[in-house]
């Protein structure tokens, strides 16, 4: 028989059995289709060289009028505006205290330090700040202490320890010396309270007896024990922030990247500034600062307790001013098509706000009114917060069934991977999932966490070709995604070695400088006259190109792997697994069955060679299949 080409369908599918999708692939790794052919995605490296505290599950850049370029980097533990490669800590202060509220108690021995401060309201791994400490007596030095601390343990309402170090971060032991309380100046500046990095069901919205306290009354999601996902978008050059479900902040960007944010509602001038939010959003035409799940006010002021349906808005060009009055455009609206508001995305010329169950337009009418909110569609919510993206096709979003998307209207999206996918979710941590693009190759990228996978955090990702509408999936752990556009390449959050960083993607081809390991695509079943036959496999011609780094040392390979079945139900068995180089003309194999299937992968198990620095693309495979025995 003579040779036939096999042009495999590009994308994967799942939602076909692997003998129906004959013809296609059923499924993959680390792998994108690219005018219609299956090639290894890009390369990841750490950008910069230094690290962060907590996981970052939010990524934001600006450009100052002076040029300046910033990243900010929301974290569970802190909030850093990075520039300049360095990681500059602008997270807010809660409270300071006065001079000698505080006082150390230290143990000859040990290095744990207790610290008395009445009501100091913090919560373990929050961060305080020291300073006008005196020596305890001993190796505790005043250097020691005037310096910022994570706590270690909160032990009672009044008093918490932490690990004395000194400042290269060394752990120091206290001597017998060690008699003394610090002295009387001493003052602590505690950070706002640190978030966790799991979601916690037993608090916020929804918790409690059905039909608890007034309709419309609002919850009381506390900061402490929620997932910590923060918002952040620019009002001019500033920045304003806000940890989901806590306060709202402002960073000033003429006072420099060295002083931190603050509380939006304590600045000079404010009027009636919502405390506490769920999102915070600009609406960029208009200059408006929106507060999704924002507090109400109650007799002047701001009650200080989030209601999740309460959407606010400050008077244009003024995001101090929230005080509606016949000369300005501050007001509020409250949503009523669900129980809370999940997320907003800005889109052209509307802002989308997603609650539990249906999808809202808000878009600027101008006065009386200011903004027009209208219900398009229940029955499509939003899975997470940051489960929507903007494309320049539109906006794709994830609910709770499946992937979606909105062009004016909501449109399910067709899906060759969807019962997969949302059959994989771990609805318990599906709060992580986060969507975003990488308009360098058309995709739509969605993180989420998995069920099979059973780490409760991030570790799975599908992605979607928006103009040639091809769906990939894949194993990666990511916390956050920004695309491409102030920055040169699309920036990821993520951990190596137990560290937070942040890595450039589609750099290179590798692995932050090792290998990439784990790419491959397995078709789905081949045979002969609907499997009448059995299948002899004599030789393959592959059609691979290997794309390398200039100035890499390397051995560009993969290999191909033949498995075999007689029918469906059975398991498959590996024939043969052949090394393919970019000089390899053909590859005997002589397998025989009735179904076959090709899996194309990277060389991992192969340590005679350097596997860096390089790319493959598939194209069109020759393969000298011919009929050997009719099956009965």
């Amino acid at each position: 028989m003579p040779l036939q080409e096999i042009d495999f369908q590009p994308g994967i599918n799942k939602e076909a059995t692997d003998y129906s999708a004959k013809g296609g692939w059923v499924d993959g790794n680390l792998i994108r289709f690219r005018k219609g052919r299956v090639e290894k995605i890009g390369g990841w490296a750490q950008l910069g060289g230094q690290y962060f505290l907590g996981i970052c599950r939010a990524l934001h850049s600006w450009i100052s009028l002076g040029g300046t370029k910033f990243l900010g980097i929301g974290t569970t533990w802190k909030y850093y505006i990075e520039e300049g490669d360095a990681y500059n800590d602008v997270t807010p202060i809660r409270s300071t205290t006065s001079a000698g509220d505080v006082t150390f108690a230290a143990t000859d021995g040990s290095s744990i330090i207790t610290i008395a401060d009445t009501g100091h309201g913090a919560v373990t791994n929050d961060f305080v700040t020291f300073s006008g400490a005196a020596t305890l007596g001993g190796v505790i030095t005043a250097t020691v202490l005037n310096q910022e601390y994570q706590i270690l343990l909160v032990t009672t309402a009044d008093a918490y320890q932490i690990t004395a170090k000194d400042t290269s971060g060394d752990t120091v032991v206290a001597n017998s010396s060690d008699s003394g309380n610090g002295g009387s100046s001493v003052v602590g500046a505690y950070q706002i309270n640190v978030g966790i990095d799991t979601y916690v069901s037993s608090s916020g919205w929804g918790v409690g007896t059905w039909g608890a306290g007034g309709w419309g009354s609002a919850s009381t999601i506390s900061s402490v024990n929620q997932l910590r996902l923060w918002t952040h978008d620019n009002f001019g050059e500033n920045l304003i922030i806000n940890p989901r479900g806590a306060g709202i902040y402002e960073w000033i960007e003429n006072s420099g990247v060295s002083t931190r944010a603050v509380s939006l509602a304590g600045r000079s001038g404010a009027q009636q500034v919502p405390t506490v939010g769920l999102q915070v959003i600009t609406s960029e035409t208009d200059r408006h600062l929106v507060i999704l799940g924002a507090d109400p006010v109650s007799g002047g002021s701001r009650t200080g307790a989030i209601d999740p349906m309460l959407v606010a808005f400050s008077s244009a060009e003024d995001e101090l001013d929230f005080e509606p009055t016949a000369t300005n455009s501050a007001g509020d609206v409250r949503l009523s098509s669900g129980s809370f508001i999940v997320g907003g995305l800005k889109s052209r010329q509307e802002i989308l706000i997603w609650t539990d169950t249906s999808l809202y337009s808000m878009s600027f009418i101008g006065p009386p009114l200011t903004f027009a909110v209208n219900l398009v569609n229940e029955g499509a919510g939003l899975l997470a917060p940051n489960a929507a993206a903007n494309s320049p096709s539109g906006v794709f979003f994830a609910s709770k069934t499946g992937f979606n998307f909105y062009n004016g209207s909501v449109q399910r999206l067709p899906c060759t991977v969807q019962e997969y996918v949302f059959n994989d979710i771990d609805l318990n941590q599906s709060f992580k999932s986060f969507m975003s693009v990488n308009s360098r190759y058309n995709e739509i990228w969605f993180f989420y966490p998995s069920l099979e996978d059973g780490t409760g955090e991030i570790s799975r990702y599908v992605t979607y070709n928006y103009l040639e509408q091809t769906w990939a999936i894949g194993s990666m752990t990511r916390y956050g995604w920004l695309d491409a556009g102030i920055e040169d390449l699309p920036i990821a959050a993520a951990q190596y070695s137990g560290q937070s960083l942040l890595y450039n993607h589609e750099t290179g081809f590798d692995d932050n400088l090792e290998p990439m390991a784990g790419v491959y695509i397995e078709s789905a079943d081949i045979d002969i006259a609907a499997g009448e036959y059995d299948v002899f496999m004599k030789k393959m011609i592959p059609d691979m190109a290997f794309v390398t780094e200039a100035g890499v040392s390397n051995n560009p390979a993969m290999n191909i792997v033949v498995k075999r079945r007689n029918f469906p139900g059975q398991s498959l068995i590996t024939d043969s697994t052949t090394k393919i180089t970019p000089t390899s003309t053909f590859t005997n194999l002589r397998t025989r069955a009735r179904q076959v299937v090709f899996r194309f992968e990277s060389d991992d198990d192969n340590a005679t060679v350097d596997q860096k620095g390089y790319k493959w693309r598939l194209g069109s495979t020759r393969v000298d299949l011919q009929q050997s025995g009719r099956r009965g």
